[in-house]
C-alpha cells in the first residue's frame, strides 16, 4: 500500500484542496491529454461510435483509469481515490434526482398537450415582415417546452427553414435565427440536459442557475432579436408563411386549450417562490398527469392499452405521439427517465475521472498553473471561457466542453471567493452555445446536415451564439452580477 505522507490537505474557506508535492505538472497533465487524444480518436476516426453509443463515459472512465495510475506512482492509495470518488457522486445526487424528474416531466407534459400548445401558439407569431425574429420566439418557445436545440432544429427549424427560402431569405439567415432561439430555449429550460449538467459540475442548484444565468443570456437574446428586426427590413420577402397544415396536424391530433398553460404558469410560480426543484417539478409532472386524463384521453388510450399505464408509460420510457405530419411526429416523441440515463451517466463518469484527478492532486496543480497565468477575476473568467471553446475544437463534444472545465475550475472559483454560479453560467455561455459554430463538433455537425445549411453559411448570423462569450467576459470585465460567496 503506498503511503500517504506527501499528500497535504489545504483548507481555504472550508474547501479541500488536495495538493501532491510528488506530483509535477507534467504528470497531471498525462490523464488529460491521454483523454484528449481518446475523444479526438473517437470524433475523427470512428465517427463518435469507437466503443458504442456510450464512448464518451467509457473514455471518462479510461481517464479516470491513467489518472489512477499516474496518482499510484506518486504515493497516492487506492482507498483515497475511491473515497474521493465517493464524495464526487454524494455532491451530484440531488441533481440525478432532478434529471430523473424531468424526464418524466418531459413525457407527462408531451402527453398532456402542454407542449404541443406551445407549439401551436408560437406557431401562430409567424408574419412574413418580421420572419426573423418571429423565427428567433418560434425556436425559443419550443426549444423552452422541449428542452433541446437538436429536436427543435429537426423539426419546426427545418419548416423555418422552408418557409424562409420560399420567402426568398437568405438560408444562413434563417438558420442562424434558428439556431440563436434554439440554443437560448436550451439554455433556460430545465428540461435540458446540459442546463443540468452545467450546475452539477459547478455546484449549485439548477433554479439559481438558470436565475443567474438569465443575467447575461436575457441582453444578449435581446441584442439579437434587434439585429435580426433590423435584417428583415434590409430583405424582400414575398408570399406567406404558411402553417395551416402544422396548424392542422396539431388541432387534429391533440385537444388544445390555453387552460393547458395553467401547469407551466403553476410550476414558475412555484420556482419564483423558491419552492425545492424536487417538489417544483415534481409537482409539475402529477399536474400534467391529471391534465392528460382530462383533456386528451384518446392519447393515452393510443399510447397504451389503458390511460393510466400510458402515464406511466410518458414517464419511464420512449413515447411518441404519431400525427398526419412527419416533422411533427418526430418534434412530439419523448425518453421519460430512461432518456436521462445517457446524461446521468456522463456525468458519474465524469466523476470518476474528476474524483480521481481530485485525489492524486492533478487538479490542484493544474489549476495552480491557469491561476498562475490568470492573476485577475476578469483572468478566471477568461480561462474559462478559453478552456471550454478550446474543448469544443479538441474534444467535439459540448458535454465534455462543460464537464471538463467544470470539474477543473470549480475550487479555483471557490477559492477567490465566487459563488458557483459564476462558474455554471460561463459554462453554459462559453460551453454549451458555442459548439454548433464548429463544423466537425457534433452540434456543429448535426445541425448544419439536418438544416441543410453549411456551418459557415449560418456563423454569422447565429448572433446569440457568438456574442454570449463575449457577454460574459464583459459582464467580468466591469464587475456586474458577479457573485461572491455567501459565509455560512
Amino acid at each position: 500500500m503506498q503511503d500517504d505522507k506527501n499528500i497535504s490537505e489545504i483548507n481555504i474557506e472550508d474547501q479541500k484542496i488536495i495538493d501532491n508535492k510528488e506530483l509535477n505538472f507534467l504528470e497531471a497533465m498525462i490523464p488529460v491529454l491521454i483523454l484528449m487524444g481518446l475523444l479526438a480518436y473517437n470524433i475523427f476516426y470512428a465517427d463518435g461510435a469507437w466503443l458504442g453509443d456510450y464512448s464518451n463515459q467509457y473514455i471518462l472512465l479510461m481517464g479516470g483509469v491513467i489518472a489512477a495510475i499516474v496518482g499510484f506512482f506518486n504515493k497516492v492509495s487506492l482507498k483515497k481515490m475511491f473515497a474521493e470518488v465517493i464524495e464526487n457522486w454524494k455532491s451530484v445526487l440531488i441533481p440525478i434526482m432532478i434529471l430523473l424528474l424531468v424526464g418524466a416531466l418531459a413525457g407527462t407534459w408531451l402527453v398532456s398537450g402542454i407542449i404541443p400548445a406551445m407549439v401551436y401558439y408560437g406557431l401562430q407569431v409567424l408574419s412574413p415582415e418580421i420572419f426573423l425574429p418571429a423565427s428567433v420566439i418560434i425556436a425559443a418557445i419550443i426549444s423552452i417546452a422541449t428542452g433541446s436545440s437538436w429536436t427543435t432544429s429537426a423539426t419546426v427549424g427545418i419548416a423555418l427553414v422552408g418557409i424562409g427560402s420560399a420567402l426568398g431569405i437568405p438560408t444562413g439567415m434563417i438558420a442562424g435565427a434558428v439556431l440563436s432561439g434554439a440554443y437560448f430555449g436550451d439554455k433556460m429550460s430545465p428540461l435540458s440536459d446540459t442546463t443540468n449538467l452545467a450546475p452539477a459540475m459547478a455546484g449549485t442548484d439548477l433554479f439559481t442557475h438558470i436565475k443567474y444565468m438569465a443575467y447575461t443570456t436575457v441582453p444578449t437574446i435581446l441584442v439579437t432579436l434587434v439585429v435580426f428586426a433590423i435584417l428583415s427590413g434590409t430583405i424582400d420577402t414575398s408570399g406567406s408563411a404558411d402553417v395551416s397544415n402544422l396548424l392542422a396536424s396539431i388541432n387534429n391530433t391533440f385537444h388544445i386549450s390555453p387552460w393547458l398553460f395553467l401547469v407551466p404558469g403553476i410550476v414558475i410560480v412555484m420556482i419564483l417562490m423558491k419552492a425545492k426543484p424536487l417538489i417544483a417539478l415534481g409537482t409539475g409532472v402529477i399536474l400534467a398527469a391529471i391534465f392528460a386524463f382530462v383533456f386528451q384521453p384518446d392519447i393515452l388510450t393510443g399510447v397504451s392499452d389503458s390511460k393510466f399505464g400510458a402515464i406511466l408509460n410518458a414517464v419511464w420510457t420512449d413515447t411518441q405521439i404519431t400525427t398526419d405530419n412527419e416533422k411533427l411526429t418526430e418534434l412530439f416523441s419523448s425518453g421519460g427517465i430512461v432518456g436521462m440515463f445517457w446524461t446521468i451517466l456522463l456525468i458519474v463518469c465524469a466523476m470518476v475521472f474528476g474524483g480521481i484527478m481530485d485525489a492524486i492532486g492533478a487538479l490542484a496543480k493544474i489549476t495552480k498553473a491557469l491561476l498562475s497565468i490568470a492573476t485577475s477575476i476578469f483572468g478566471l473568467f477568461a480561462s474559462t471561457v478559453v478552456s471550454c471553446l478550446g474543448l469544443n475544437v479538441i474534444a467535439s463534444d459540448q458535454y465534455l466542453a462543460l464537464v471538463i472545465p467544470g470539474k477543473m475550475f470549480k475550487n479555483a472559483y471557490e477559492d477567490r471567493g465566487l459563488a458557483p454560479e459564476n462558474l455554471s453560467r460561463t459554462l453554459e455561455d462559453s460551453g454549451t452555445v458555442t459548439s454548433v459554430l464548429i463544423p466537425w463538433n457534433t452540434c456543429g455537425a448535426y445541425q448544419s446536415g439536418v438544416l441543410g445549411v453549411g456551418v459557415g453559411e449560418y456563423f454569422m448570423y447565429a448572433i446569440f451564439n457568438w456574442l454570449s462569450p463575449f457577454t460574459t467576459l464583459l459582464f467580468a470585465a466591469f464587475n456586474i452580477k458577479i457573485r461572491q460567496l455567501v459565509s455560512k
